[in-house]
């Protein structure tokens, strides 16, 4: 994978590596895809500038990105981490429930996670989430593994799109058609 600096994805730098790649997907006709902004209650604006200066998250948001893919409506949250090991706590209760309704209603949700000591991003489909979180909720393991995720949905570059997940989304979707 293509990385944006010499030390590799960091933070916001893995949403704008995402943003481009739907950008991209935009030009190409393949797909819509838009951020969704965390929701902010403003408590303090500076009168000079105009800008706000202090504020609270007004409610707790769902997804960072929401669309469609030819015809098929898609749902993810980016998520990175610095180890081997990802906390579930970074998944919120709500973000699940989310993505569940959504997926109720014949969309496809996932994570896309960032391993930034690998500089590998990869595909998490909904059942590994739901699994994962399952999991911690009834006492068990309360982050998963590197080794537990399914190393074919490794997200690569491809002919200057960053993050080509569009073949790890085709890949879920042959998966959960082989099991209907």
């Amino acid at each position: 994978m293509a990385t944006w600096t010499s030390r590799g994805l960091r933070g916001s730098t893995l949403e704008e590596l995402i943003n481009f790649t739907i950008e991209k997907y935009e030009e190409s006709g393949i797909a819509l895809i838009q951020k969704i902004p965390t929701p902010i209650k403003p408590i303090e604006i500076d009168q000079g500038s105009r800008q706000i200066t202090l504020a609270y998250f007004d409610k707790k948001s769902t997804v960072d990105y929401i669309g469609v893919v030819q015809g098929i409506p898609v749902c993810f949250d980016a998520k990175e981490s610095t180890t081997d090991t990802f906390a579930m706590q970074n998944v919120h209760p709500h973000q699940i429930g989310f993505m569940e309704k959504f997926e109720k209603q014949d969309g496809i949700s996932f994570i896309l996670l960032y391993y930034s000591h690998k500089d590998e991003a990869y595909y998490i489909p909904f059942c590994d989430i739901k699994r994962f979180f399952d999991r911690s909720e009834s006492g068990g393991r309360k982050s998963f593994r590197f080794e537990e995720i399914d190393q074919e949905y490794r997200i690569k570059s491809h002919k200057g799109v960053p993050l080509h997940f569009l073949e790890a989304l085709n890949r879920d979707l042959a998966h959960r058609a082989s099991h209907k």
